[in-house]
């Protein structure tokens, strides 16, 4: 299991993830290569001559831009842009984990901006309002930015559904003879709530067992 899936709460599923556009990482490793491309011809025209040590060193001067290649693109692959059914969460590092989240319930707005580029190659910003002391969540740059936003607005509507759905069961099973036409409306409305990964399978029966056991 990895370090995503551990911050993961018993009822919690992860529905969308993206993170920074590849334009992001594209100009490090340009210029990280083009430095290793220069030590490699430095190397090479020294060690056509008696300067063997010096043609070491630069050979071993190699390791810092091939290290600087993998430290950066790890870094942008372990930068993630996470939403779940209950919150939206930034996940960043390779050995030091970092993360930040915030509740649904708490999004207040979500802005999202794109320049021509942007729309083009599908990036842009994403910046998430929301009721916490922080206030705001940038995210910059990211890959599949409309789609994050439409995602996380339809958690945000549907967690809101879930709510609707357990106060009218709660009425429901507080009646002594709920009518015929009750319980199997519920059981819809549930199964529509378990497509959408509200909830799990596993609250679906429970929810679907305890409605049955009214007929």
């Amino acid at each position: 299991m990895g370090y995503l899936e551990g911050l993961m709460g018993r009822k919690e599923e992860i529905v969308f993830k993206s993170r920074q556009h590849w334009l992001v990482i594209v100009p490090k490793l340009v210029l990280w290569t083009v430095v290793l491309l220069l030590v490699v011809l430095i190397t090479v025209s020294l060690a056509l001559t008696p300067l063997h040590g010096r043609a070491l060193v630069l050979l071993l001067a190699l390791a810092f831009p091939l290290w600087r290649i993998m430290v950066n693109s790890l870094n942008w692959w372990n930068e993630q842009y996470v939403i779940t059914n209950r919150r939206v969460i930034q996940l960043e590092g390779i050995i030091n984990k970092h993360s930040i989240d915030s509740s649904l319930e708490k999004v207040n707005d979500v802005v999202l901006q794109q320049s021509a580029i942007g729309r083009v190659l599908n990036y842009g910003d994403v910046q998430i309002l929301t009721a916490s002391e922080l206030g705001v969540n940038l995210f910059r740059r990211m890959a599949r930015p409309v789609r994050f936003k439409t995602e996380m607005l339809n958690q945000k509507e549907a967690m809101s559904q879930l709510d609707i759905f357990e106060d009218k069961a709660a009425r429901v099973l507080d009646e002594e003879a709920p009518t015929a036409g009750d319980i199997p409306e519920l059981i819809a409305e549930l199964d529509e709530l378990r497509k959408r990964r509200i909830i799990t399978d596993e609250e679906f029966q429970e929810k679907k067992k305890a409605l049955l056991a009214r007929l």
